[in-house]
């Protein structure tokens, strides 16, 4: 069907002549014509799209090279996004929306557009221009009328017809077609498996533009993966290689084509190369390696899907339900080998009550302690910018404070545990958890603030006091960074000391310089930092000690034991889990 309505395409062909020095003639008609469906003896010589967005680079007639700067992607582990997702990762600033011909172009704050105008809802049939023009008119923002409609027009999964009618008459109205729009375009035809669309689409964007930017690039590929000629996806991933670092999305379309064809060798290798260039895995695609390999006695395969395993281990990720379960029957599915899957509670001793093996011990050896304890002292305390949010007089007179009071039993962030429960004063949630963490009489040093000292609203002082009969208190200044006084008093005191923060400490694993010492200060944090639970229904603050075992992955060749969390969470928690899988493998009696 063609792009452009009858009517329309006469006023295309005045428009649509500027690129005449740039392109080759007879592959603009040909490309225009297949796509837009343009009959022979209307084709126009040439045409342009007009984009304002630097990411996207329009050709250099002199053959001159430029690439646009291209951040490797963030770590986060998410979900596959939606098709208007992907639209979103156009720079907005670098976005200029094409309004009446000579108007000057305007900025479109995203954001703000697609909630006020998202239950906007497009026609339901191809529109006439006037018809259209009427729409726009009564628009209460006519100069976004064009974003906003293509915008409801995916995510209302809006007929390929609809589109094309509102692009013909954006293209008469104004001269051009916006990238933007194109994307937009494309990102309909990619989320309606129009796969012919998608390449010829592609093959115009191409032609006019020497580099695209990431999001269009994401719709292209992850489109045409999902199709039966998924292997061009491929061969664009091999062109984006050529200028710029492929996206996490890029390689994960692919790979996920890859399995769903039972091509693993292929899906492996596309793995490995993106974890080479430090693109973080999503769990979405790690699960479709296992839920792909079922039934499948291929050594080399499984030694692949074991190192996922290990890597999940490295990296203390802990595997969702969905994705426990499809690690769970593909064990269960290897030919010839008997694997058995429970899920279970660890005990309190680290003995699985399925298999009664006993897990690893939390505790680092007395030489593992003293190099972590150096090496954080080395390159976290003193090799950061700790001193960019305190003086070195101030953690100098921390360190004398310490020395002289040293051991304590648990260290605690005072400010961080006075957010516990917000609806309460901030005195009265730590005064709660002074309280709780001191029956045992166990020496605690709290870490605090300054204007803690000031009697307000949430800091009490007669509540201050009592704390401070039951504890020791440090106050640095408002503005100072507390980790390196936590991790400092902490270490200090000795192996048997724990500490108590809501944080993760991410940014201080990320300041040792190698990977065994990044490794031991994970396992040294599991094994001291306490979870803090705050009181529900008017019973008291609780805190779950930590274990005395490993909470990772851990495996003996014949077992496997993999904790795993009820529900997928986007960020990195303190909190470990306390369920798990344990995998056996049960030999037949010969």
């Amino acid at each position: 069907m063609a792009l452009f309505s009858q009517t329309s395409q006469q006023g295309l062909q005045a428009l649509l002549w500027k690129c005449r020095m740039f392109w080759p003639v007879s592959r603009c008609q040909q490309l225009f014509a297949v796509s837009f469906g343009i009959p022979s003896r209307e084709k126009v010589s040439c045409f342009s799209f007009v984009t304002s967005s630097s990411t996207a680079l329009p050709v250099d007639p002199k053959g001159a090279d430029a690439f646009p700067t291209k951040k490797r992607s963030e770590v986060v582990y998410e979900e596959e996004k939606g098709w208007d997702e992907e639209t979103k990762q156009i720079p907005e600033e670098k976005l200029r929306l094409s309004s009446s011909a000579g108007a000057p172009k305007k900025r479109i704050s995203h954001i703000s557009l697609r909630h006020k105008f998202a239950k906007v809802q497009p026609p339901e049939k191809p529109l006439q221009a006037e018809e259209w023009n009427r729409l726009r008119e009564s628009f209460p923002s006519p100069e976004i009328f064009e974003e906003v409609m293509f915008n409801n027009m995916i995510r209302y999964n809006s007929p390929i017809d609809v589109a094309k009618s509102l692009l013909t008459h954006v293209a008469k109205s104004n001269g051009d077609i916006g990238y933007n729009l194109l994307v937009k375009y494309l990102a309909l035809c990619a989320q309606q498996g129009k796969t012919s669309e998608i390449c010829d689409v592609y093959d115009i964007l191409k032609i006019r533009f020497k580099i695209l930017e990431s999001g269009a690039y994401n719709v292209i590929v992850r489109g045409l993966s999902n199709s039966d000629q998924w292997r061009k996806a491929l061969t664009i991933l091999e062109e984006i290689k050529m200028a710029m670092i492929p996206s996490r999305a890029n390689y994960e379309s692919c790979i996920k084509a890859a399995c769903r064809h039972q091509e693993m060798t292929l899906a492996c290798e596309l793995y490995r190369e993106m974890l080479a260039k430090d693109l973080v895995p999503t769990l979405d695609v790690l699960q479709a390696f296992f839920d792909y390999s079922r039934g499948m006695k291929d050594p080399e395969l499984q030694k692949e899907l074991f190192d996922v395993l290990l890597y999940f281990r490295e990296n203390q990720i802990y595997p969702h339900k969905t994705l426990m379960r499809s690690i769970k029957l593909w064990f269960e599915s290897i030919p010839g080998e008997n694997w058995r899957g429970h899920l279970t509670n660890i005990t309190n001793s680290g003995q699985c009550p399925v298999c009664s093996h006993q897990l690893e011990d939390s505790e680092l050896s007395k030489e593992e302690y003293n190099n972590l304890s150096e090496r954080i002292i080395r390159d976290v305390i003193h090799g950061t910018d700790t001193f960019r949010k305190t003086s070195p007089q101030e953690f100098e007179a921390f360190q004398t404070f310490v020395e002289n009071r040293l051991p304590f039993d648990i260290v605690i962030d005072g400010l961080n545990v006075s957010h516990i429960k917000p609806r309460k004063l901030q005195c009265e949630n730590l005064f709660e958890a002074v309280n709780c963490l001191a029956k045992n009489n166990a020496r605690l040093l709290v870490l605090g603030r300054k204007h803690m000292l000031v009697n307000s609203s949430n800091w009490k002082r007669e509540i201050m006091k009592e704390m401070q009969n039951k504890a020791d208190f440090f106050f640095a200044e408002n503005i100072s960074e507390d980790d390196a006084f936590l991790l400092y008093a902490t270490l200090r005191s000795g192996k048997h000391c724990k500490f108590v923060t809501r944080d993760f400490l991410r940014d201080h694993k990320a300041c040792l310089s190698d990977s065994l010492t990044r490794h031991l200060f994970r396992k040294w944090q599991r094994g001291h930092q306490i979870v803090l639970l705050p009181s529900v229904g008017g019973n008291p603050m609780k805190f779950v000690p930590a274990f005395s075992y490993d909470c990772v992955v851990q495996t003996t060749g014949d077992t496997w034991h993999i904790p795993y969390k009820d529900a997928y969470e986007e960020k990195y928690s303190y909190r470990v889990p306390r369920k798990w899988l344990c995998l056996h493998r049960k030999y037949r009696r010969v």
